[in-house]
């Protein structure tokens, strides 16, 4: 059974920013392709960045292109989410688990039917 410690959430202005973290545990962390989900009340959880397990594949929703920015460090075990410039849009709680993907982009991205856990997720909130 896999651990995830997401972190750095919080209330932010509009425009503002936030680095979320997720510590992983439990797994092989450096095979795992990993990505950050965010979840909005009433709203499905929806993958919006992904990170390859060598780091070299990179996924970001349309969403949130150009503003979040993923990235790891196998020698931690954590993934982190840079998010700037951010909306009232961005509110939800934000996950990270593993993900379905390749290093050298030869499969695309997706996600697993069903996952056998989460972490607690964080909060954040965009004011306007």
């Amino acid at each position: 059974q896999g651990l995830l410690a997401e972190s750095g959430g919080g209330l932010v202005q509009a425009g503002g920013s936030l680095n979320l973290s997720c510590a992983a545990s439990g797994h092989p962390f450096s095979s795992l392709h990993m990505g950050w989900f965010r979840q909005a009340p009433g709203e499905e959880r929806d993958l919006v960045a992904a990170i390859s397990s060598g780091g070299r594949n990179i996924y970001y929703a349309d969403a949130v292109k150009g503003r979040f920015a993923i990235s790891r460090d196998n020698t931690k075990n954590t993934v982190y989410l840079q998010m700037r410039s951010l909306d009232p849009e961005d509110t939800a709680v934000y996950y990270c688990n593993h993900v379905l993907g390749s290093d050298d982009g030869s499969t695309g991205w997706g996600v697993f039917r069903q996952y056998d856990y989460w972490g607690q997720g964080t909060q954040v909130t965009v004011s306007s």
